[in-house]
């Protein structure tokens, strides 16, 4: 069989056989891999749930991972990364809770125009933000708005393992009308060992922890919160109190964090604005305007790959042939000649040449 496929391949060569097979149906193809959209769900006014069927070549993921979403936009391909808010025991099924944002294409896109049968791209599971696999006996898990998707995968899976330990879930919206999964997180919390607190920062009604997070909130929510590892995800603002309180008490290894916003002063460039930027393959050349690569390749006309224009995905790696860029996370600055980078989170500082 497997001598046979090579030779289909080389027989169909330039495009191989996924490129005929997508023809007859797009879940068929054996490298690639797709999902089709088998419901749409609106818990929110901003969002939509989208429950996925993946194709044969998805290898499962583990709770807490994210996947890069592909999706053709006015005949042209967008990809972003989203988290799995399922049980990794259901691998069958997947699903993507994706909450929509002013400027989000894609987002929009999904909310507005997703249906039944629309066939997706799908990247293998990424992510590190994941649950040992020998689980504690107590687990602090930490959400703000959107951010409840890896966490929730967290709990559900927890729930179809039959977790015996004890779990907290501390989740922070804006107001009632902004919180999905407010069923089954009420059903998750009446099982054995789960506790489910859900704090509306705008709407002070009702009993409970009120107001943004605070050590306050873990003490009376999760009181042995110093002696077990907590997983956050959330705006920066959150993610930035708890690191804050968990470095105060020197707990800083027991945190675990998933950002999938840029922090503040992420996208304000590397300031440096001299020399040019020479984009080999296409033979493009533009002066530097100080911006992240991907945005100066996309202002020459360019149309790199991208994902998440946060340095999440790697979707956007090229080889810098020559010239110093500054990573515009971190500050650091490299030279190295014929090294890979991330166009989205490298700026250049001089002159550099990109193959692009």
């Amino acid at each position: 069989m497997g001598r046979l496929t090579a030779l289909a391949e080389a027989l169909l060569t330039p495009h191989g056989v996924d490129r005929y097979l997508e023809l007859l149906d797009p879940m068929l193809v054996r490298r690639e891999i797709r999902g089709v959209v088998t419901g749409v769900r609106h818990q929110t006014p901003r969002s939509v749930t989208l429950t996925v069927r993946p194709s044969k070549a998805w290898p499962g993921f583990t709770c807490g991972q994210y996947t890069r979403v592909t999706v053709d936009i006015d005949a042209v391909r967008h990809s972003r990364c989203y988290s799995l808010s399922g049980s990794q025991h259901r691998a069958g099924e997947l699903e993507l809770h994706i909450s929509t944002v002013p400027d989000g294409l894609v987002s929009r896109y999904l909310r507005e125009h997703a249906r039944p049968g629309m066939v997706l791209g799908l990247s293998r599971p990424q992510g590190e933000f994941t649950l040992p696999p020998q689980r504690p006996e107590r687990i602090l898990l930490i959400a703000g708005g959107s951010g409840i998707t890896p966490v929730l995968s967290m709990l559900r899976t927890l729930a179809d393992e039959r977790y015996g330990g004890e779990v907290t879930l501390l989740y922070y919206t804006a107001r009632p009308a902004d919180q999905p999964y407010r069923d089954e997180l009420a059903e998750l919390a009446g099982r054995p060992g789960v506790r489910v607190v859900v704090v509306h920062t705008r709407d002070h009604s009702g009993s409970g922890p009120r107001g943004h997070f605070r050590a306050a909130h873990l003490s009376e929510v999760a009181p042995w919160y110093r002696e077990a590892p907590a997983y956050v995800c959330g705006p920066v603002p959150l993610l930035e109190a708890v690191r804050k309180l968990y470095d105060r008490h020197g707990l800083g290894e027991q945190l675990h964090t998933e950002q999938f916003t840029p922090a503040a002063g992420f996208a304000a460039g590397s300031g440096d604005t001299t020399g040019r930027v020479r984009f080999t393959r296409s033979g493009r050349e533009a002066g530097n305007t100080g911006s992240s690569l991907l945005e100066q390749a996309e202002a020459a006309g360019l149309t790199p790959e991208y994902g998440c224009r946060m340095g999440i995905c790697f979707s956007c790696t090229a080889r810098k042939s020559t010239g110093r860029v500054r990573d515009l996370r971190s500050g650091a600055e490299s030279a190295q000649d014929d090294e890979e980078i991330q166009l989205c989170v490298s700026a250049p500082v001089g002159d550099v040449a990109i193959e692009v």
